[in-house]
C-alpha cells in the first residue's frame, strides 16, 4: 500500500475515535452510541497495574541475567 494511502487511513481513524470521544462530551455527533470515554478509562484503569507488573517482571529478569552474566565471567 501506498504510504499516502495509509496516511488518509490513519487520519480518519483519528477522526472517527476523536467524534467517538465528542459524543461522550455531548456532541452527539453518533446520536445512541456508547459513552466511550468512560469505557475508555475503565478499561485502562484495568490495564494500568497489569502493565506495570508485566514491565517490572520484565526488568527484574533481564537484571537478574546480567547479575548471572558478571557472575560468571
Amino acid at each position: 500500500m501506498h504510504g499516502a494511502a495509509k496516511v488518509v487511513i490513519g487520519l480518519i481513524l483519528i477522526l472517527v475515535g476523536l467524534a467517538l470521544f465528542a459524543d461522550e462530551w455531548g456532541f452527539h455527533t453518533f446520536p445512541g452510541v456508547v459513552k466511550w470515554w468512560s469505557s475508555f478509562l475503565t478499561v485502562l484503569a484495568g490495564v494500568i497495574p497489569i502493565v506495570l507488573i508485566l514491565v517490572g517482571l520484565f526488568v527484574v529478569w533481564l537484571e537478574w541475567d546480567q547479575l548471572k552474566v558478571r557472575k560468571a565471567k
